[in-house]
């Protein structure tokens, strides 16, 4: 009898298990996660979970199994077949889809080689490896983004000459760009968390048929971290947790996210801190950028006091906290639902190039600082896969987000603090279609935008602790909206020809109201209704196995927003910016040509040039208020200008990244970038356009296996002279180091720098990185704040 319960448990358990499958990969026998499995009419379907198992037993033994992988050849069989090879599925790895599969060009999935314009892409692997304190690093680790820092709690990309409000942040699909996005540096993206991201995409070029107004240098997209699904008995529970430490500015970061799943239900959490504390720079180059004082209250009143140690930037430091939390619901194979809250605050932050500028010798500021940074992002999004008669795959996303930030500033020896605080709650709705014919692909979609601006500002005496009403940044109870549709075509012409081209429509409307309680405007109210047509054409043509063309011509628009036209502002010292309500919406035109050589995956090699012009150029201009050209601003007699479509500007540049296999596991990559520009002046010359980034690039000799990787690269950036420095930034000597001629100048400089990455077993992953290794002193072209000396960067992560 023993023997017969024995026999019948021992069936039991060979039945069971001969039910779940473990897919794994070819080349690395990893398992493979999130294979989708199902049959011919697909009626039936499941998931593999993390460890890439997943359950047939709601397949019959002699049904035809389909199992696909968006980085796998697809692969059909029986499960009877099999039960016979061991229960285990080894899926082909699709190097080439692996490699070229992007969103970003059309908010679907796309070879990357049938897209005209170049897309950059960073996975997780490369964020791990980067180790990047902020998002603004991690699009600088690419090669291809320059990055501006006016402070430590900042960074401000640049792309193809443009920077600020003429590129597009978008996050999980969600516009990110607000109504106050101004044309000086913005440090929006660091509220984005790095380690909270899965994969970023960088569209090189204007993106605007695709994503509407500011798309015109180009567009950043991130996603976020998705729960994963799972078919285990009683779900699947994964995570990871990650610590860092920085030396150059004592950086103390942890992470930690946690995924839980079931077969139709899926949740993820993810939170992270990080506490910078001020940071050091290099020891050897311009003595300009040290800090020899700085102010201190002591008493009752400010004080300069010398600094111990010139090579620490005083005060720099801030910390930040980011929470994710995602909801993920697939009742069937055809709907995908999400929810997802992303938020972010940092701590107050100081504005460190306003700090030292000095006034008749004297250090002109006491006290500026961004008041706390704040980001909430709600967003809902429904998938819809099917074969309808209008579309094979719909998306709809709508979202709020509120956004918060503050500028606190007090010249020295004064008693009074500026303060003026900015609320924008933004809201979204984005309806978004994909239908093939024949191989080839229609892609069409509605947008809706509404941003409600509340803006304050108060003028507190820090001894009294009295506050009076003060000047607003912006209009209060403004509002910006967008309404739009677009339509983007894929031909498919033959297997190495496609022809993809696209048009938008976007109407915008502006509504503003100025109380004149502090200034007498000659206007009490701007409003602006105006549309813009884009559109774009590109061609993607494979010529051989070894040569292929990308060539693209394509139109953008950036509409004017709050900040452009209700502006009230200290641009410079001496200056002050007004509202200005008779703007109109800038266009570019750009044309770039691009070529790729790839010889057997063994030397492969991307070029590029292009070309924009900017027509109706919104510039900062000298003005008159009331007939005025000056007036005095928060006790300081200041020029009037204002935003106006006074120029045109055009940029050029070429850009270039290589790969070459020297052996399985050696490699060497390269990014370089030059770009060149110009813009038309107020008395009709030509000067150097701001935000066209020097020379730079980065060179990596990377080293790998199984479980060791290291990486010795050298990053650089060129020199811009006295006489390439727009007349903006000449106007800000502080910024730069001096030249012989006594002339501000950004010096040419580079950095040496190391990391490497051991996997211990499966759960534990180490990285040790060295930057700056020979200890430079460099500020990034237009920077206020020194970048770090000689840093010793240690991580850990631990994942189950």
């Amino acid at each position: 009898m023993r023997f017969f319960i024995s026999f019948a448990f021992f069936l039991f358990f060979v039945c069971s298990w001969s039910q779940e499958v473990t897919v794994i990969d070819k080349v690395t026998g990893e398992p493979i996660f999130n294979v989708a499995i199902f049959n011919k009419d697909k009626s039936k379907n499941s998931l593999t979970d993390f460890d890439g198992k997943a359950d047939l037993s709601k397949f019959s033994p002699s049904e035809i199994i389909f199992f696909r992988h968006v980085s796998h050849m697809e692969y059909h069989t029986t499960r009877r077949q099999i039960i016979q090879r061991g229960n285990r599925v080894v899926m082909e790895p699709n190097q080439n889809q692996l490699e070229e599969v992007v969103i970003s060009a059309s908010k679907f999935d796309q070879r990357k080689r049938d897209v005209p314009q170049r897309v950059v892409s960073l996975n997780q692997k490369d964020i791990i490896a980067a180790s990047p304190q902020t998002a603004a690093d991690l699009l600088e680790s690419s090669g291809q983004v320059f990055v501006q820092k006016s402070q430590l709690g900042g960074g401000s990309p640049m792309i193809r000459g443009f920077s600020t409000n003429r590129l597009l942040i978008t996050v999980d699909g969600v516009r990110m760009n607000t109504a106050i996005f101004r044309g000086g540096n913005v440090q929006n993206v660091v509220s984005m968390d790095p380690l909270a991201v899965e994969r970023t995409e960088v569209i090189l070029g204007p993106g605007s048929v695709i994503y509407g107004s500011d798309a015109i240098g180009g567009v950043m997209n991130f996603s976020t971290l998705s729960p994963g699904f799972s078919v285990a008995k009683g779900g699947s529970f994964s995570g990871k947790s990650y610590a860092r430490y920085a030396t150059a500015n004592e950086e103390k970061t942890g992470h930690v996210d946690l995924s839980f799943g079931r077969e139709k239900w899926a949740l993820l959490t993810s939170v992270s801190y990080s506490d910078f504390g001020d940071m050091r720079m290099g020891s050897y180059g311009p003595p300009e950028y040290l800090r020899h004082e700085y102010v201190k209250r002591v008493d009752g009143r400010d004080v300069v006091v010398p600094n111990d140690d010139p090579e620490v930037q005083v005060p720099t430091g801030y910390d930040q906290i980011s929470f994710l939390q995602k909801v993920r619901y697939r009742p069937s194979h055809d709907w995908d639902f999400n929810l997802g809250v992303i938020y972010s605050t940092t701590s107050d932050y100081p504005r460190y190039d306003r700090l030292y500028r000095k006034k008749d010798g004297q250090l002109r500021a006491a006290e500026w600082y961004y008041g706390p940074q704040r980001w909430l992002q709600t967003n809902f999004n429904i998938k819809k896969v099917g074969n309808g008669i209008i579309y094979d795959e719909a998306k709809f996303t709508a979202a709020y987000q509120i956004f918060e930030e503050g500028r606190n500033d007090r010249d020295f020896g004064k008693e009074l603090l500026y303060e003026n605080d900015e609320r924008v709650d933004a809201w979204s709705a984005n309806l978004d279609f994909e239908k093939e014919f024949f191989g080839s692909s229609l892609f069409y979609g509605l947008e809706y935008v509404l941003n409600n601006v509340s803006s304050s500002g108060k003028v507190r005496n820090i001894v009294a602790g009295n506050s009076v009403p003060g000047s607003s940044r912006y209009p209060d109870d403004s509002s910006w909206q967008s309404l739009a549709a677009y339509t983007s075509f894929l031909w498919k012409i033959n297997r190495d020809l496609t022809l993809q081209s696209g048009v938008r429509y976007n109407h915008l409307l502006l509504d503003a109201t100025f109380e004149n309680k502090i200034y007498d405007f000659p206007f009490s109210e701007a409003n602006i209704n105006t549309g813009a047509l884009t559109g774009s054409a590109g061609l993607n043509w494979q010529q051989s196995k070894v040569l292929g063309w990308q060539l693209n011509f394509s139109t953008a628009f950036r509409a004017p927003n709050i900040d452009d036209v209700g502006k009230i502002f200290d641009s410079e010292p001496g200056s002050v910016v007004v509202p200005n309500p008779g703007l109109k919406p800038e266009t570019a035109y750009n044309a770039e040509l691009g070529m790729r050589l790839n010889f057997n995956r063994i030397v492969q090699l991307e070029v590029s040039g292009y070309y924009t012009y900017l027509d109706d150029a919104m510039v900062r201009r000298d003005f008159d208020l009331n007939g005025q050209k000056t007036i005095d601003y928060q006790g300081e007699p200041s020029r009037v200008q204002a935003i106006m479509n006074a120029a045109s500007a055009y940029v050029y540049g070429f850009e270039a990244g290589g790969k070459v296999k020297l052996s399985e596991k050696l490699k060497v990559t390269s990014q370089v970038s030059l770009t060149k520009g110009e813009e038309e002046q107020e008395d009709g010359t030509e000067a150097p356009l701001r935000h066209a980034a020097p020379f730079f690039g980065n060179l990596h000799l990377i080293w790998e296996n199984d479980n060791l990787r290291f990486d010795i690269f050298a990053e650089y950036n060129g020199e811009f002279s006295f006489d390439e420095l727009a007349p903006t930034e000449q106007d800000k000597p502080y910024l730069y180091a001096i030249d012989l001629n006594g002339d501000p100048y950004s010096p040419e400089w580079y950095t040496l720098n190391f990391t490497s990455q051991y996997q211990l077993g499966k759960s534990w992953l180490a990285t040790v990185t060295l930057e700056n290794i020979t200890d430079q002193r460099y500020r990034t072209y237009s920077s206020g704040i020194a970048a770090a000396g000689r840093n010793l960067i240690l991580a850990l992560q631990y994942s189950f």
